[in-house]
């Protein structure tokens, strides 16, 4: 996921473990405050905590994306695809 994010390859620039308040994200987009994540087994597990942090980052104008791991790796066109609709949705109210 991160070589398609990087180097502003979507046509945004995202960083990578991106503190933000007392959370550190996967990647986010600092310019349309969108953060993606990428959610390995320990999240189904800790779904709870995951909401929570979600929630924070919301309340604080963030927009998160949330995929799993598996999807990342083995269905990354379709992640892309909602990330770039993100993207629009987002860039559109500009």
């Amino acid at each position: 996921m991160w070589m398609e994010l990087r180097r502003g390859a979507l046509g945004w620039q995202f960083r990578r473990q991106h503190p933000i308040g007392d959370y550190i994200v996967d990647f986010a987009c600092l310019a349309l405050k969108l953060v993606v994540e990428l959610d390995g087994s320990q999240h189904f597990k800790d779904a709870e905590a995951d909401a929570i942090r979600d929630d924070y980052l919301r309340a604080h104008g963030w927009t998160v994306l949330r995929f799993t791991s598996r999807d990342a790796v083995g269905d990354t066109g379709h992640c892309v695809e909602t990330i770039l609709a993100t993207i629009a949705a987002l860039t559109a109210t500009e």
